[in-house]
């Protein structure tokens, strides 16, 4: 194991990008075809992505449309939406989903700023151990001969700098979303 900046920043730009996937997911009362993503529909002898077996769109903030492309799957991609735990529920149209988005209450909203909260948690657990397996690098450079204490002690301090920006990064998506599910 040896002491790599660009590996660490590329491993916590991934923790990042994990985040935002997970908070894509979580539902704010505004439609988002990210909504649905987590949708898997049984579907020739397979579950399958709902956006593989047919196209989904917001025509507005409170709908989104799903097209399905097979008729034979309609009632199935019905029922997954249903079964997802999302709190939706379609309304079919021929080969057509439209699926209302209901405004949320109160409380429900304050749980899911919890949910965005665990998630946030994670990713900075995630980035820290990032910032200790790259301490550990040095540590270890260090030990074999390779940097010297005070190179130690100055590279030690950029991990230290790089670690803080990203959670930084973590807190502010983290606020953003929270505004975005408190926002009626």
């Amino acid at each position: 194991m040896s002491y790599d900046e660009n590996d660490l920043k590329r491993r916590m730009e991934g923790a990042i990008a994990s985040l935002s996937t997970e908070f894509q997911g979580l539902r704010t009362g505004r439609a988002s075809v990210n909504l649905l993503d987590s949708v898997m529909v049984p579907a020739y002898g397979s579950n399958m992505p709902l956006n593989q077996v047919g196209s989904v769109s917001v025509p507005d903030a409170r709908m989104i449309a799903v097209n399905i492309w097979d008729k034979d799957v309609v009632g199935a991609a019905d029922r997954a939406i249903r079964d997802a735990g999302l709190g939706l529920n379609p309304v079919i149209d021929g080969t057509n989903l439209r699926i209302p988005i209901p405004p949320l209450n109160e409380e429900r909203r304050t749980e899911l700023t919890k949910v965005a909260g665990k998630y946030a948690e994670s990713a900075r657990v995630a980035v820290r151990n990032i910032r200790r397996d790259g301490m550990d690098g040095l540590k270890k450079m260090e030990k074999d001969g390779e940097i010297s204490e005070d190179d130690l002690r100055r590279m030690s301090d950029e991990v230290q700098k790089l670690t803080d920006s990203y959670i930084d990064k973590v807190d502010e998506s983290l606020k953003a979303k929270e505004a975005e599910i408190m926002q009626v």
